[in-house]
């Protein structure tokens, strides 16, 4: 029995994730800490910038990183949003960090406090890395050499407070 996990370790395919996002699950309509991690450059390139696209029903704001600049860009949400006692209808849709430079040599972690959405499922960011000319797009699906890093949003605990800052 030994041998067929080793067997189906070495043949699983690997995950080619190279930016990801932690936690990998968090509780429906929670606020929560989200850390995309950049672990490299773009085929030895330093990493000059990185954007994070927010899926639909995930509203945030970035934290500073010393070196980088932010960017936000806002843009009309798909459904309406309750969020303290208001109704919204556009937010930060997008969230660029711009410095650095980190080199290939290194990995770094860029955060952001994310309200998410009361429905459970997978949330999906799309990540662009720049690399001085060079972007790579982690848009695509798991199978593919640049995944878009995933959030498992999972049922609420009731006993689990809802509202964190």
């Amino acid at each position: 029995m030994k041998a067929y996990w080793i067997a189906a370790l070495f043949t699983a395919p690997l995950a080619h994730a190279h930016i990801t996002v932690a936690p990998a699950s968090a509780p429906a309509g929670a606020y929560q800490t989200l850390v995309f991690k950049v672990g490299h450059g773009c085929d030895g390139s330093a990493t000059t910038g990185i954007t994070v696209s927010l899926p639909d029903g995930v509203t945030a704001k970035p934290m500073p990183k010393p070196g980088w600049t932010i960017n936000l860009v806002d843009g009309k949400l798909a459904a309406p949003l309750r969020m303290h006692g208001k109704t919204i209808t556009s937010a930060v849709r997008e969230i660029t960090w711009r410095g650095g430079p980190l080199p290939d040599a290194y990995y770094d972690e860029f955060t952001l406090q994310a309200r998410l959405p009361d429905a459970p499922g997978r949330y999906v960011f799309k990540v662009g890395q720049q690399c001085g000319n060079v972007r790579v797009d982690w848009a695509a699906d798991a199978a593919s050499k640049t995944p878009a890093p995933v959030l498992d949003v999972v049922p609420a605990d009731m006993a689990m407070p809802l509202h964190h800052h």
